[in-house]
């Protein structure tokens, strides 16, 4: 399968107001992905709150992703969490509904001391759907498992058939490069922090997947575009707007809550935060709405123009 390229959206899973999950809504937000000229998705990933969802919940939002996509932009289902057999079933899922990849975060509760030992966790599930391909998620803010991805890489790549390459959400530039480089470029490191994206394209990566390209991609495909022009005051300037959006969703209750208002913003409600997260209150939510309209960066976000 050709390498991917460009950007790829992790999406929120739409909840009704009650919690339950909103299936439908997925719809619109798999036509919006394809209007945006996404080259993916990455359904119930941390964006999608999988620590969150049941099991069954995820094999639900991953075939509805499937099948609205239509082969019109790739689906990496995220099959990660503590329990590897409930790993193994996920990426047994995803094979059977037809997804173009599987993903998978490093266990987060007891977690692998060396890269042995993730190596062979990794092995087990990429070995649940063999004929997809496999990428490990690096996020170790989240999962605790700061192993480094080149000592991964040189190991898995010799035992792991299907391993395509990294998920990367974590600021380690001599990682990433050591990693793009490693067997002259084989693996795909997908970087996985919108607001430093012109870093990674600096170093030469060349997809990137992310929670703003959900309701934001016009803007990080702006900062390609002028990186691949050589316009690098522009690619700087547009990255500062980014990263200017971000500091706000960051401001207001860690980012979940204040992206999942960035969603209904554009037109498109995808309902509240599951606990331990709490949704926005009104008050909260309207001072958002004004710091993020004070950015000017809602003019990359399509849809946010109609509302009032």
């Amino acid at each position: 399968m050709e390498k991917l390229s460009g950007l790829i959206s992790a999406p929120y899973t739409p909840f009704h107001p009650d919690g339950g999950l909103h299936l439908e809504v997925i719809d619109s937000l798999v036509e919006r992905a394809a209007a945006t000229g996404l080259a993916g998705v990455f359904p119930c990933g941390t964006t999608g709150e999988f620590p969150s969802l049941t099991l069954e919940e995820r094999r639900q939002v991953s075939e509805r992703w499937v099948q609205g996509a239509g082969g019109r932009f790739r689906v990496i289902v995220h099959a990660g969490g503590t329990c590897l057999g409930d790993s193994k079933e996920l990426a047994v899922h995803a094979g059977s509904v037809g997804a173009d990849g599987i993903a998978m975060i490093g266990p987060y509760f007891f977690r692998p001391a060396t890269v042995e030992e993730l190596v062979r966790y990794c092995e087990e599930v990429a070995a649940a759907a063999p004929d997809l391909p496999f990428y490990y998620y690096h996020i170790p803010v989240m999962s605790g498992v700061t192993l480094s991805m080149r000592d991964f890489l040189e190991l898995a790549g010799d035992r792991i058939p299907s391993l395509a390459g990294i998920k990367f959400t974590h600021p380690d530039p001599m990682d990433i490069r050591r990693c793009l480089s490693w067997r002259d470029g084989r693996y795909e490191i997908l970087f996985g922090m919108d607001e430093a994206l012109l870093a990674a394209l600096a170093l030469g990566c060349r997809a990137a997947v992310g929670t703003t390209y959900g309701f934001a991609a016009p803007l990080s495909q702006a900062i390609i575009e002028a990186f691949d022009r050589g316009e690098m005051d522009e690619a700087r300037r547009l990255q500062s707007l980014s990263a200017e959006m971000v500091a706000v969703y960051r401001k207001y209750g860690g980012g979940h809550p204040a992206m999942k208002v960035m969603m209904k913003i554009c037109g498109i409600d995808c309902g509240p935060v599951r606990p331990p997260l709490r949704p926005l209150s009104r008050e909260q939510e309207v001072a958002f709405r004004e710091e993020i309209e004070a950015t000017g960066g809602l003019r990359y976000c399509p849809g946010a123009e109609a509302v009032d």
